[in-house]
């Protein structure tokens, strides 16, 4: 491996403990659920994705295929998970919060709802 191929490894794995670190510190920073989820997804999502390419950089052949299988798989599922857990929240009433908070959901809560006859 070259010089600048292990630079360019390294960089990447503290590139991606980084953001997974500042991805903790704003779990612990933000108000509310829905921030703490955005805050939480977005970070490890990258922080993960360079340590996979620093992995695929590092490793052979079968290595490299298995991180972009993971990174792909990672990629669609991370915005999907965080989608359905911050839905969740909202639907048991989890209060955002803030001073210009404006909810337009709608009345889709279920004691929100019309009665259904």
């Amino acid at each position: 491996m070259s010089g600048v191929l292990v630079w360019l490894v390294d960089a990447l794995v503290v590139l991606g403990l980084v953001v997974m670190t500042l991805g903790v510190v704003g779990i612990y920073r933000m108000p509310d659920a829905y921030t703490k989820l955005h805050a939480q997804s977005k970070a490890v999502a990258l922080g993960v994705i360079c340590l996979l390419v620093a992995a695929m950089l590092r490793g052979e052949s079968p290595t490299a295929l298995r991180g972009l299988l993971v990174a792909a798989f990672l990629l669609v599922t991370a915005p999907v998970s965080a989608h359905v857990v911050a839905r969740a929240a909202w639907r048991a009433g989890e209060p955002m919060k803030g001073e210009r908070v404006i909810d337009e959901s709608g009345p889709t809560r279920e004691a929100d709802a019309p009665e259904r006859y």
